[in-house]
């Protein structure tokens, strides 16, 4: 088979309405949803699939939903394509703990209780107000870094939030460092820097609260080591430690998502040629398409999906990209 890996996508990939024609289409799919409605305690498949979409955006409500909708879909795709065998899995952020749910690290009902705490955390983690985030665009990162840096004062913390393509880098911390950091940028010439509709600042060190919250919540939970690698958002790595895991998630609420280094581990050392994002939307397919332009990047987020994927399975087949391992499958990190 062709070397792939599963990717999966974090907040912002939420609309009403996703999941449902998996669900229709695929028991397994089906059945996901109602494990997770069980783990939450109400109807999370409902939110998912009828909305309304203000009820989708806070962020304990929009973490479970998504991640429900992701190994949902998971599980449809693996029902339907069950020859198809990921050789390493990673997850934006959120999509981390979708991730260690399909490498076998993470059973789906304590991944969606501790993903809605995540939220409840990171939503208190600073008051409303007081931290933003800005996307940069048409920067290269070192002189995005540059800027942060420049922003920042003291007593206010500006930073690399997420490195999710070249040219598309999202920053964050407190707002008036942030508002400068956007000005700075557009002075020294990004194509195009803005604040974020968000409700905190997310991946920053502003989040060290709600990452001192999780620690404990973690460390209540089982984790095994996961059937493939998992590459993690903080060290861009392969990992195949369940406590390694354990840990990764902790230090991932205040750390960097280094997105682009991930796909580019993925696809370099692991040597995939086919990347799948497996949940709602297909923002990732978009940006890993710009970071590792030689492999196929698609979405499955909807059943007919399938048809692509077939088609890209069987492009890079007669183009001789058939598995041959790399030899790399068991780094760890």
């Amino acid at each position: 088979m062709i070397r792939t890996a599963f990717v999966f996508p974090g907040q912002g990939s939420q609309k009403a309405g996703m999941g449902r024609a998996w669900a229709e289409a695929s028991p397994e799919a089906r059945r996901t949803f109602e494990e997770a409605d069980d783990a939450v305690g109400f109807h999370l498949s409902r939110l998912c699939w009828e909305g309304p979409e203000d009820e989708l955006l806070p962020t304990a409500n929009q973490q479970p939903a998504i991640l429900a909708t992701s190994v949902a879909i998971l599980r449809g795709l693996a029902a339907a394509r069950p020859e198809l065998a990921p050789v390493a899995v990673a997850g934006h952020s959120l999509g981390e703990y979708s991730a260690l749910v399909a490498a076998g690290a993470l059973e789906l009902a304590d991944a969606v209780r501790l993903v809605r705490r995540r939220g409840e955390l990171m939503q208190q983690a600073v008051p409303p107000g007081v931290g933003a985030m800005a996307a940069i665009l048409g920067m290269d990162a070192e002189e995005v870094t540059a800027v942060v840096a420049d922003a920042a004062a003291p007593g206010e913390t500006c930073a690399v939030a997420n490195r999710n393509a070249p040219g598309q880098t999202v920053i964050a911390g407190h707002t008036a460092a942030v508002e400068r950091a956007v000005a700075l940028a557009t002075e020294r010439g990004a194509r195009k820097a803005r604040t974020l509709p968000v409700s905190a600042p997310f991946h920053s060190p502003l989040m060290a609260p709600a990452r001192d919250g999780m620690r404990p919540e973690l460390a209540a939970v089982a984790f095994a080591d996961p059937a493939v690698p998992v590459v993690v958002n903080v060290d861009a790595a392969p990992v195949a430690d369940g406590s390694a895991l354990r840990e990764a998630l902790v230090r991932q609420i205040d750390s960097p998502v280094r997105w682009v280094e991930s796909v580019e581990r993925l696809t370099g050392a692991l040597g995939v040629a086919l990347l799948v994002e497996v949940g709602p939307g297909n923002v990732l397919s978009g940006l890993n398409r710009r970071i590792a332009p030689a492999a196929k990047s698609l979405s499955v987020a909807e059943p007919a999906g399938l048809d692509k994927l077939d088609e890209a399975l069987a492009a890079l087949a007669a183009a001789g990209h058939q598995d041959a391992g790399t030899g790399n499958e068991e780094e760890g990190s």
